[in-house]
């Protein structure tokens, strides 16, 4: 009786040793709003740009950088991500909204 004991739970221990548990792979969670929204804020900081309006509530960030007008916009999604847009009003220096979205992307540790 012992040894059949013995032997069922070596055999439930072996059983569950087999299973792993991975959670969520990295990067698959969506980001929280608040999260995505100060980060959108900070990386136009990072870039140089004099914030103006950071509305929150509507998802708005506007700022201003060598007389170009820059804009962040932070929406939520039905499926609980957040969809984060970068726009400037002309193209005095191409490469900074590219900037803005790299720093964006190390804010948010991708």
């Amino acid at each position: 009786m012992k040894q059949l004991l013995a032997t069922l739970i070596f055999g439930v221990i072996l059983a569950l040793s087999g299973c792993t548990y991975y959670g969520y792979p990295a990067g698959t969670v969506p980001a929280s709003y608040d999260r995505s929204f100060f980060a959108a804020a900070d990386a136009m900081r990072d870039q140089g740009v004099a914030i103006n309006v950071q509305d929150q509530a509507s998802g708005t960030v506007t700022g201003q950088r060598d007389g170009s007008t820059v804009t962040a916009s932070v929406r939520p999604q039905a499926d609980g991500s957040v969809r984060v847009q970068f726009n400037a009003s002309d193209s005095r220096d191409p490469g900074l909204l590219e900037r803005i979205s790299r720093s964006y992307d190390r804010r948010m540790g991708r």
